[in-house]
C-alpha cells in the first residue's frame, strides 16, 4: 500500500468518526426544547423529597431520577418545592414545570399526559402503641377517627372505600401525623413509605402489613407534549431494566419503595 493509499484511508476513517461522534452528540428532537432553555424544571412535593436540614439539600428517589433524565439531556436540573399534589399540577398547568410525579388519575388528567410508572409503593395505616388494629378493615368502623393528607392519592383511595370510619384532614403530611401523635386520630393513612419515617417519631407505633390500594408513580408533562413523552418513556423503561432506579431507591431511599414492573399493564 501506498503512502498516499495510506494517508487517504486515514482521512477517510477520521472523516467516518467524526461524523459518528457528531451524531452521537446531536441533540434528541423531541426535548429540543428544553436542551435551548438549559434546564429542566421539576416540582415534588412532600413526602416525595426530605430536605437535609444543614445544607438544604433534597433527597429522594424522585430526585435522583429528575438528576438522571437532567444528566442524560445535558441541561441544568431546577427542583421546584411545592406544598401539595394540587400546587405541583398548577405548576404544570402554569407552565413553571416542566414535569412532575404523580399517579395516574384525575388530579391532572386534564393538564397533564403520563408515562408508564417507574415506581410503585402501598398505601396502608399507622397504628399507635397498644392498638389492636392489624387489618385496614379493623380501623373502618363507627367512631374511628383516620388522618389524612387533603386531596392526596392515598386519602381519595381510601374515602371510596371506607364505610363507617371518619377521615379528619391536614393540608400536608406533618400536621397530619400530629393529628395522630395529638389523639386526634386513631390511626393515620399514606404511603408506606411515608409512614415508615412517621412511625420512628412515634415509640411504639406500627405500620400495618395490611394495604388498601397502591399508587404507581409516574412521569408527568404538560399536555400535548406527545415528543416529550415519547423520550421520557424510553428513559423510564431503560431506567427500571439497567437498574438505575433500584439503585436510586437503595442509595436515596425512601423506605417501602420498589422498582415498577416493565411496560405500563395498569
Amino acid at each position: 500500500m501506498t503512502k498516499s493509499l495510506r494517508l487517504t484511508l486515514s482521512l477517510i476513517f477520521l472523516g467516518l468518526n467524526i461524523a459518528t461522534a457528531n451524531a452521537q452528540q446531536k441533540p434528541d428532537a423531541r426535548v429540543t426544547d428544553l436542551i435551548q432553555a438549559g434546564k429542566v424544571r421539576v416540582g415534588l412535593f412532600p413526602p416525595q423529597y426530605i430536605k437535609d436540614p444543614k445544607t438544604g439539600e433534597l433527597k429522594s428517589v424522585w430526585v435522583e431520577v429528575a438528576r438522571a433524565f437532567a444528566g442524560r439531556i445535558g441541561v441544568e436540573l431546577v427542583l421546584l418545592e411545592r406544598p401539595t399534589p394540587p400546587n405541583v399540577v398548577e405548576c404544570l398547568k402554569a407552565g413553571e414545570c416542566d414535569l412532575v410525579f404523580l399517579p395516574f388519575d384525575a388530579r391532572a388528567a386534564n393538564v397533564g399526559d403520563f408515562s408508564s410508572p417507574f415506581i410503585q409503593f402501598e398505601y396502608t395505616l399507622l397504628v399507635p402503641a397498644g392498638s389492636a388494629m392489624r387489618a385496614i378493615s379493623d380501623a373502618d368502623r363507627p367512631g374511628v377517627h383516620i388522618a389524612a393528607v387533603r386531596n392526596h392519592a392515598s386519602t381519595i383511595t381510601l374515602s371510596r372505600i371506607l364505610k363507617h370510619a371518619e377521615l379528619v384532614y391536614a393540608e400536608t403530611p406533618d400536621p397530619t401525623f400530629d393529628l395522630l401523635r395529638s389523639g386526634h386520630a386513631d390511626v393515620m393513612a399514606s404511603t408506606r413509605n411515608a409512614l415508615l419515617e412517621f412511625s420512628d417519631k412515634l415509640p411504639g407505633s406500627r405500620v400495618l402489613e395490611d394495604h388498601y390500594g397502591a399508587n404507581l408513580n409516574r412521569v408527568v408533562v404538560p399536555k400535548g407534549h406527545t415528543e416529550r413523552l415519547a423520550y421520557i418513556n424510553e428513559f423510564v423503561e431503560e431506567a427500571k431494566a439497567s437498574s438505575l432506579i433500584q439503585k436510586a431507591i437503595d442509595r436515596a431511599g425512601p423506605r417501602g419503595i420498589t422498582v415498577a414492573p416493565p411496560g405500563d399493564s395498569n
